[in-house]
């Protein structure tokens, strides 16, 4: 048992330090760094660990950035999964987009870094890449149960997946012309329209 304890109490340390520097890399950003100036040292002070901590738990902050955005990405995907799964259908949907645009503006800095630097960084550009493809693979198998035929599901999921990204983007880390309110009554309308017809 104490062998046990021991190894949940080092689970937990690693948690807490992983967490603290995923906070500083988000305040740092909040702040108006950019990710591309940010270096560890800053990010270490912020969290309140050495360099040498950081490099115990990331190889380098790309892997720190990357890490933290498959967080938030776990947390869309579950918000996603309201309607993927089939549960209330319109209204699902409604409160899936709603649950999801505020959780890009909850995290608008994190993703506005991992965003743009897939721009310039392959690996990074892959790794978002694949991310969003998990969201339209699962958009199209319910698009496939609503009764879309295979090409048809592949090509509106990648449409609409895509369209809502860059809206979410573009609302809450471009400072959208609109509340959100009113952003998430266009996707609905949009998403609707191709998934069940006008009307």
């Amino acid at each position: 048992m104490a062998v046990l304890s021991k190894r949940a109490e080092a689970s937990e340390r690693r948690r807490e330090t992983e967490a603290a520097f995923v906070a500083a890399t988000e305040a740092l950003l909040a702040l108006g760094s950019s990710y591309a100036d940010l270096s560890v040292e800053q990010i270490s002070a912020a969290a309140g660990r050495s360099r040498t901590a950081f490099y115990v738990y990331f190889r380098d902050k790309r892997e720190l950035l990357m890490r933290a955005t498959e967080t938030v990405a776990a947390q869309l995907y579950d918000e996603a999964d309201r309607w993927w799964s089939g549960a209330d259908g319109r209204r699902g949907l409604r409160a899936a987009l709603t649950d999801i645009l505020g959780t890009y503006r909850d995290h608008a800095d994190l993703l506005r870094a991992v965003v743009e630097a897939s721009t310039y960084d392959e690996q990074v550009g892959e790794f978002w890449r694949t991310l969003v493809g998990r969201f339209i693979e699962a958009t199209e198998r319910r698009l496939a149960d609503e009764g879309d035929e295979p090409t048809r599901a592949a090509g509106k999921s990648f449409a609409l997946v895509w369209m809502t990204e860059r809206a979410c983007y573009q609302q809450v880390a471009r400072g959208g012309r609109m509340d959100d309110p009113k952003l998430v009554d266009a996707l609905l309308e949009v998403w609707e329209r191709s998934v069940y017809g006008p009307g």
